[in-house]
């Protein structure tokens, strides 16, 4: 790290030169070659899954997307002649459009119930030979274009389904405000430009890198739609803070004497040690989500580690250029002046942490009990979290599958817009009967709004019987998963080879299959955590009390956002709707919680080990810990929840709730367990802290974070506490 670090410094030109052109080059690369993000959620062995194969295996174009044109007058009716005369000729141009395999009209006999009881509403079917993942921009945008092209006084015309979802790009919200905000925290804990400047411009520059090469490889892995988004928020968020700890440990190395190349060198042994293990371990935290075993997390998981890797390596590349750059300038006037009078000026112990520390020291078990309950309290809305896909209806006001998709719920009843599709094979002549069984059973349960007369597809052995499902509730309600359960239960029961799929099938089996899932993906990536501190820190406690801290924060910022995605506590300030929470985000965010919250226990412990070492008095140890990091800690937090917290400012629901949840988990993690209920219990095990079976630790490689420094660890510390037994 000394090397890198010396070389960097020395080299600055180039190390500078080299990171603006790699900005340049891949973010030239990305915008000529294009990017390619799709939601693929292939799930092998499920319903959903087998009745897309029938029908794909039936006909080239057979399981492609069905989307919906729907349409609506004010007065009149939809079936006027004036209105047909609109819209007949623009659904036969739609017909003949590429990928589009056919187009049913509400306008004929056989899609008559296509047309709502009040003659206002109706909506035709477009359907396409791919799946929407599968399907170019410029295919839809064209059916879209094509169909609005009538709409005018008198008739609305709007569109919805998974390929037209699919052309609205997240957006990142009020990053910029996250930006700005950013930088004022930093200069408030810095008091100088410079030193507020370098941090932003470190992050800035890793993150266009970062975009660059995750477009470039977008088009080479299947990514979701979402991951610019996601790995936008999670490289401004570790950037600026992996940049910030650099930057403060050079400050106080300055103000103790040091010259600008010693001082940048020491920030890299030291802080930059501690930068590595942490985008280590918020790496192996993210790509833990291949455990799952579902392809959409595949492209995700690379994305966001590429984005965590880049970050870190321009914090120790970039930053000990920039350092040489700005030399002292990194430091307050007041500082540089205290320096020309005085060589050696320390400020590494801030008054009010020191008093902080102490009193923790004095009441440990008082400080941790009630952090404890604070956490717990935040998260008892968790244990009512249901996992689940929003629908359209949470879609914004204006976007054209929102408007689409009330129009079909004013029309028709809110279950049109996420219909079942009942798929079964014509292998005898007594197949038809038996389907035609099966719709009729199924119309009369009491969740059913309609069924569809059953259609052939295909021919030969591979023809397929096929029917629509509309249920009476929406796609994203509880009753509606419940209806799919009882109908796949009845199919079970019967020797009826009938299977259940379409798109609100498909997410509940994908909700289903992550909820198996999670445990193993929780247990390797708290397993793999415990490890790695375990070598950091040779001890057993340490990394145990990070698990059980890390997973009280996950929990506790669930619980937050439980209370507001599906409780509706300040759902309006937000602009969201109430709904189960999509089921991918618990994985997600877990990881990158999980990671994210280590970065505070490296940073912190690895100071308090430090102290360790010099001392080999836990009750001082402590003491140092919390007073040396406090302050880096809380404004390197502060920066965090302004980041992710613009995001709530977006107008997506899945970004809004990437952006809470994130903003919750490190207000959490940072103000009530780093600072208030961690440094207690290490309080209280005292010495405990640091024990580690003789034989445990002469396997365990050693990886140390924090080499010790020239410098003493400060006296002017609380005088410690007698420690429990």
């Amino acid at each position: 790290m000394q090397t890198l670090a010396r070389w960097s410094f020395r080299h600055r030109w180039l190390v500078l030169a080299v990171w603006l052109l790699g900005v340049v080059v891949l973010s030239i690369g990305s915008k000529i070659a294009g990017s390619h993000y799709q939601d693929n959620t292939a799930l092998p062995g499920t319903q959903s899954s087998r009745a897309l194969h029938m029908l794909q295996a039936a006909s080239p174009g057979g399981g492609g997307d069905v989307d919906r044109i729907v349409f609506g007058v004010g007065s009149g009716s939809v079936t006027e002649p004036a209105v047909q005369a609109r819209v007949a000729p623009m659904l036969n141009t739609v017909r003949t459009l590429p990928h589009v395999t056919a187009v049913d009209s509400p306008f004929i006999p056989a899609g008559a119930r296509q047309v709502s009881t009040d003659k206002r509403t109706a909506f035709a079917l477009v359907e396409f030979d791919q799946q929407a993942q599968d399907l170019s921009g410029s295919t839809v945008k064209r059916v879209m274009s094509t169909a609005r092209a009538v709409a005018g006084p008198g008739l609305q015309v709007e569109l919805g389904g998974q390929a037209i979802s699919n052309q609205t790009k997240p957006s990142l919200g009020g990053v910029y405000f996250g930006i700005v905000a950013a930088a004022v925290v930093l200069f408030l804990a810095f008091g100088s430009l410079v030193a507020m400047a370098l941090p932003l411009a470190t992050a800035v520059v890793s993150l266009g890198a970062g975009l660059g090469l995750i477009g470039l490889l977008s088009k080479a892995i299947p990514m979701a739609t979402f991951t610019t988004q996601l790995a936008s928020l999670i490289a401004l968020g570790v950037g600026v803070d992996y940049a910030m700890f650099i930057v403060s440990r050079y400050r106080q190395r300055l103000l103790a004497g040091a010259d600008p190349e010693d001082a940048t060198v020491t920030a890299v042994n030291t802080s930059g040690r501690a930068v590595l293990f942490a985008g280590i371990t918020v790496c192996i935290a993210i790509l833990g989500m291949f455990a799952l075993g579902i392809s959409i997390f595949y492209g995700v998981a690379v994305a966001t580690g590429l984005a965590v890797v880049i970050t870190v390596l321009a914090a120790l590349t970039l930053q000990p250029a920039l350092l040489g750059f700005f030399g002292k300038r990194v430091l307050a006037r007041r500082h540089r002046r205290r320096i020309g009078a005085s060589p050696a000026v320390s400020d590494a112990d801030p008054p009010r942490w020191t008093r902080w520390a102490g009193r923790l020291q004095r009441r440990p078990a008082r400080h941790a009990v009630a952090g404890v309950a604070v956490i717990a309290v935040l998260a008892v809305p968790f244990f009512s979290l249901r996992l689940g896909f929003s629908d359209a209806g949470n879609d914004p006001t204006g976007a054209t599958t929102r408007k689409a998709y009330d129009m079909l719920a004013a029309g028709f009843g809110p279950g049109f817009n996420g219909p079942f599709q009942l798929v079964a094979p014509a292998t005898s002549p007594d197949a038809s009967a038996a389907f035609a069984t099966v719709l009729g059973d199924a119309a009369q349960d009491r969740g059913v709004a309609a069924v569809t007369p059953p259609s052939v597809l295909g021919s030969g052995a591979r023809r397929v019987l096929t029917a629509q499902l509309y249920p009476k509730t929406a796609p994203q309600a509880s009753a509606t998963t419940a209806l799919l359960h009882r109908l796949r239960d009845r199919s079970a029961n019967t020797d009826r080879d009938v299977a259940i799929g379409g798109v609100t099938a498909l997410n509940a089996d994908l909700s289903h299959k992550i909820a198996g899932r999670l445990p193993l993906f929780i247990g390797l990536v708290i397993a793999l955590s415990f490890l790695l501190l375990m070598a950091v820190f040779r001890s057993l406690l340490v990394p145990l009390l990070a698990a059980v801290m890390n997973v009280l924060s996950v929990a506790a910022a669930f619980g937050i956002t439980t209370a507001v995605f599906e409780w509706g506590w300040l759902a309006k300030p937000l602009g969201v709707h109430t709904a189960p929470i999509e089921p991918y985000i618990p994985v997600i965010v877990f990881a990158i919680l999980f990671g994210l919250s280590m970065d505070y226990e490296v940073f912190l412990v690895a100071r308090i080990h430090e102290a360790w070492q010099h001392t080999k008095d836990n009750a001082t140890a402590v003491a140092a810990g919390v007073t040396r990091t406090g302050r880096t800690i809380t404004a390197a937090a502060a920066i965090m929840i302004a980041v992710f917290a613009s995001f709530t400012l977006g107008d997506t629901r899945v970004v809004k709730l990437f952006g809470l949840g994130l903003a919750a988990a490190v207000l959490v993690d940072a103000l009530i367990v780093r600072t208030l209920v961690l440094p207690a219990i290490m309080f209280l095990l005292g010495r405990a802290n640091w024990t580690i079976p003789a034989r445990l630790a002469r396997v365990l490689p050693r990886l140390a974070v924090e080499p010790p420094e020239p410098s003493r660890v400060s006296t002017r510390l609380p005088a410690p506490a007698t420690e429990p037994a």
